[in-house]
């Protein structure tokens, strides 16, 4: 049982570190660098019939050239509606429309934006961080209440919160490594 139990305990703390990870890095597809991505807009929603509706389940959105994103909704009386969100986002782009699709020039950083988005990143970098610290110590929790009901002994104890703490310092890393890439990818000109 206490084999199983601190395996289990590890196993969750791996999967909600796992989890936190992989939010942030989706939230950071959506800071924007000095290239069009059409990840930038996935984050944005859209007033559709009442309900708040990510725009690529509303519309083709796609990169023709380096620097315009392109979104050509699949119903066109959504168009206003979508331009209404996309001015609304803090991407800092007026959408040029045709009638038919939405143009997102964009504009090139300037030194002083690219290190507001930097910062950006460093902060969300940190929210996940806090996260993973939060796991943590959900873990901890839970292997010192099995420690108490003489599910684990106290080397097993001892043991179980060294591998979470291991846990914790390999998702850091990788966490690390993520926030370095998207800042050098916002620094470089």
């Amino acid at each position: 049982m206490s084999a199983q139990s601190q395996q289990k305990i590890v196993q969750d703390a791996t999967a909600g570190m796992e989890k936190a990870l992989h939010h942030i890095q989706d939230m950071l597809k959506g800071v924007r660098t000095g290239r069009a991505s059409s990840a930038l807009v996935d984050n944005i929603r859209v007033d559709y019939y009442g309900s708040l509706t990510p725009i690529n389940q509303l519309a083709a959105v796609s990169v023709p050239e380096p620097r315009q994103i392109m979104i050509k909704p699949f119903d066109g009386s959504i168009l206003a509606e979508i331009n209404k969100a996309i001015l609304k986002s803090d991407l800092g782009i007026t959408p040029q429309s045709d009638g038919k699709v939405l143009r997102l020039q964009m504009p090139p950083l300037s030194g002083e934006q690219r290190l507001k988005y930097a910062a950006k990143v460093k902060e969300m970098c940190e929210e996940g961080r806090v996260s993973m610290r939060n796991v943590r110590r959900d873990a901890n929790k839970h292997a010192d209440a099995e420690s108490k009901g003489g599910g684990l002994t106290e080397d097993e104890h001892k043991k179980t919160l060294e591998r979470v703490q291991d846990v914790l310092k390999e998702f850091e890393k990788k966490l690390d490594v993520v926030q370095a890439a998207k800042v050098k990818e916002i620094t470089e000109v």
